[in-house]
């Protein structure tokens, strides 16, 4: 029998809390359902914290909880939806790309800012070494 892991120990785990796994679960986006101890705890195996692993980097990445429960629903059908599932994948992909590429422009302009700055304050420095405020 696979050993089986308490709710905050999968909390410790994953870093989410207890909370967002609850929503997780409600959400219907644990790829199975949680099973329960004798007393009602939940309990939880090694697959689902990997298919928890998953759901948050794609949570992280951006998708959407809704698309992420899509892709769980298509995971449970079995065989047979691939096609489905790699649509949704590389439909994300290309959001991320998209995304990385606005992240990126966004670097570039903070990374000029910060150059003028230290261009201003170094300039400061060299004209009134002993007092930057130029007292």
């Amino acid at each position: 029998m696979q050993e089986t892991l308490s709710i905050g120990q999968v909390a410790e785990r994953t870093g989410l809390s207890v909370h967002a796994l609850r929503f997780y679960e409600r959400e219907g986006i644990l790829a199975h359902p949680v099973r329960r101890a004798p007393g009602g705890n939940r309990r939880y195996t090694e697959d689902d914290v990997e298919w928890l692993t998953l759901c948050i980097v794609l949570r992280a990445s951006g998708m959407p909880v809704p698309s992420i429960r899509r892709y769980t629903e298509l995971v449970r059908e079995g065989a047979g939806n691939e096609r489905d599932r790699l649509a949704l994948l590389k439909q994300h992909r290309a959001d991320v790309q998209v995304q990385m590429e606005r992240l990126s422009e966004c670097l570039d302009l903070i990374n000029y800012k910060v150059g003028v700055y230290e261009d201003i304050l170094e300039d400061v420095l060299t004209e009134h070494p002993c007092d930057p405020m130029g007292n």
